[in-house]
């Protein structure tokens, strides 16, 4: 057919049966592809990547509603999410949190688009009872954010073919803290900085292991020189 006739005057073809159950097929994979989470980029490259899936929820469970209920009354930012499950990983009860309240001061978080609502209630605890009035106290500012490496990653723990705390959004790293006075503490270079460093950092390390069921810190191994890893569970380890 001529390319030059004008397209008013070229013949309809209907597509056929195979035509349209691909571009179908094309059109849902794009829309799918568009809703996995952020999270799921840090898997590592050697792992195949789950297929995320939202879990249907009509109403929050009463549990969800008392565990947000309790984290806006701790004075937190959040925004409620969906469950998901992604293969072997799944995340319940989860938001997505931006700030937390000290005494005097609202405390940034960085990199928390999914963390657990029961992990973030004792993250509020311990930023406001454990961290600012130490910051406050050891280094004469209160801190105004908190620096994470972030908290739902679908991963196995280093080393191990068992799934991470961190699959369930049931754990989180810190790396570092920001003072009201600009100083910026991290765990990586305070860890053996000054001594009111070292002071400030083992002094939350000790609050942390109170409040989390695990708390892993530079002193455990070398995967954790840079961060604290603050789990829900554990039983009270704390290295």
């Amino acid at each position: 057919m001529n390319m030059d006739t004008p397209s008013a005057l070229r013949p309809f073809r209907r597509p056929s049966a195979r035509r349209l159950g691909a571009a179908l097929a094309l059109g849902v994979a794009a829309i799918l592809g568009g809703c996995a989470p952020e999270a799921t980029r840090d898997i590592p490259k050697t792992t195949s990547r789950p297929v995320v899936q939202p879990i249907p929820r009509s109403q929050p469970s009463a549990e969800e509603r008392i565990c947000r209920t309790r984290l806006a009354e701790l004075g937190a930012d959040f925004v409620p999410l969906p469950d998901l499950a992604a293969g072997s990983c799944s995340s319940t009860n989860a938001v997505t949190l931006y700030h937390l309240a000290s005494d005097n001061t609202r405390v940034t978080v960085t990199n928390l688009p999914r963390i657990s609502c029961s992990l973030s209630q004792d993250l509020s605890n311990w930023t406001r009872f454990g961290v600012s009035r130490a910051a406050q106290q050891i280094l004469g500012s209160p801190v105004v954010k908190l620096e994470t490496f972030g908290s739902y990653n679908c991963r196995n723990v280093a080393g191990s073919s068992r799934r991470s705390a961190h699959s369930t959004a049931s754990a989180v790293d810190i790396s570092g803290f920001v003072l009201a006075d600009g100083r910026r503490i991290t765990v990586e270079s305070g860890w053996q900085g000054s001594s009111a460093e070292r002071q400030f950092l083992r002094t939350i390390h000790d609050s942390a292991c109170k409040r989390f069921g695990t708390v892993l810190g530079p002193d455990y191994n070398r995967a954790h020189e840079d961060h604290l890893h603050l789990e829900l569970d554990g039983g009270g380890y704390c290295r």
